[in-house]
């Protein structure tokens, strides 16, 4: 599946394409007649929108309902929390999205202590999963998913965290980061306006590393999160791994187009040699002067939905 995608109302959107998908603000019922999600074949996508992403607890007749709204700073904490119908019953029936059917995504609010982790679901409909809250603050929590018979929806809701908080300025924006004795490499500029192209590349002691694992049936994972408003964007390459076309490294291409300019905070994780890693970048995106092209979907030929659901 290829797919070239808009990083839209909120947030950014790897020669593999990346899927993009944008969680929306408005409260209507979900819709099984839409179509095609262009980064998960087997689900519908999600209605066109451009309200910023994961700014609302409550979309499409879904709200992320926390059980634990205040907790207190520990390294091992467990959070449980349900996503309830329209009628205030618990969701139990969801697809699977690479590889998960649901993709737990928590950031502290000045960018730090990110986090992405797979919930497990009960049968009364309640996930649970320990998280690592050793650094007090007010926390985010995106709730990634598809639900049967419906589109994917991210859902985002606030956890405060007791404690002593230091809150961190935003890094600067640079074209290098390192993690765990790896080095990321972003090549590429983003305007507003226009479909940019932007590769990541990972390398260790200075030489590629082309042999990347795959993690949750992909080379690569990227959060974005607009900094203004934490608006919420998870996108996916758009090929996968063993389709003898995917690459498994260094380098990992985006097509981006951003709905505005300023500061994006970008989470990339990967694996190699078993270990999960995740590297950090700010990047900055000016404003464009052109009108962007419609995006296809390669392999499909179609003008993609702007903006679309995807993980």
């Amino acid at each position: 599946m290829n797919t070239s995608t808009k990083f839209a109302g909120f947030a950014l959107g790897l020669a593999a394409v990346f899927g993009i998908a944008i969680a929306t603000g408005a409260a209507i019922g979900p819709d099984p007649a839409a179509p095609e999600s262009p980064a998960h074949e087997d689900a519908p996508a999600a209605r066109p929108d451009h309200a910023p992403g994961a700014t609302m607890a409550t979309d499409s007749g879904y709200t992320l309902r926390l059980d634990t709204a205040l907790t207190t700073a520990a390294p091992n904490v467990p959070l449980r929390f349900r996503i309830l119908n329209q009628d205030g019953t618990p969701l139990t029936r969801y697809l699977p999205n690479h590889d998960k059917d649901l993709h737990l995504i928590v950031v502290r609010r000045d960018m730090v202590a990110f986090q992405h982790v797979h919930p497990v679901l009960g049968g009364d409909g309640t996930w649970s999963v320990p998280l690592d809250l050793t650094r007090a603050g007010d926390y985010r929590v995106f709730a990634d998913f598809i639900p049967e018979g419906g589109a994917n929806l991210t859902l985002g809701a606030d956890l405060r965290v007791a404690g002593n908080y230091d809150p961190q300025p935003l890094p600067a924006a640079a074209t290098t980061t390192t993690v765990g004795g790896y080095t990321v490499t972003l090549d590429g500029t983003v305007v507003t306006g226009q479909a940019s192209k932007v590769t990541l590349s990972v390398s260790r002691d200075g030489k590629p590393v082309t042999d990347l694992q795959p993690y949750l049936a992909a080379y690569g994972h990227l959060v974005a999160l607009r900094t203004a408003d934490l608006a919420y964007l998870h996108v996916h390459p758009d090929g996968h791994p063993g389709d003898g076309v995917t690459p498994a490294g260094p380098g990992i291409t985006f097509y981006v187009t951003a709905p505005s300019a300023g500061d994006y905070r970008l989470f990339l994780d990967f694996q190699h040699e078993g270990v999960v890693r995740t590297a950090e970048f700010t990047l900055t995106v000016d404003q464009g002067t052109a009108a962007a092209e419609p995006a296809t979907h390669a392999g499909h030929g179609a003008p993609l939905p702007e903006p679309a659901h995807s993980h």
